[in-house]
């Protein structure tokens, strides 16, 4: 799942489109919303667009929003389980 956090971190940078942050400058439980990256209601929406087109899934409501989005972590996990995927170790 290694390289899955890295394409999302990736993802991350490039579609909210912050400027100056490196993905590597993401670590993988650092909180998205909040007091982490300080991400918006607006900054949600457009990652679970980006989600749902690029990884194939679907975010069904804000519950699930909530907890897929609170980190890289979280988000990989979300996406690695609505493959079928067994989660896999998440040290780096």
């Amino acid at each position: 799942m290694s390289g899955l956090r890295q394409q999302i971190k990736e993802m991350i940078v490039e579609v909210l489109n912050l400027e100056g942050m490196a993905p590597d400058g993401i670590a993988d439980e650092t909180p998205l919303f909040g007091e982490g990256l300080g991400l918006d209601s607006i900054d949600a929406l457009e990652l679970i667009v980006e989600i749902e087109k690029r990884f194939g899934t679907k975010i069904a409501n804000r519950d699930i929003a909530a907890t897929a989005l609170a980190s890289v972590n979280s988000i990989a996990a979300f996406i690695s389980a609505s493959k079928g995927e067994a989660p896999a170790n998440q040290a780096t």
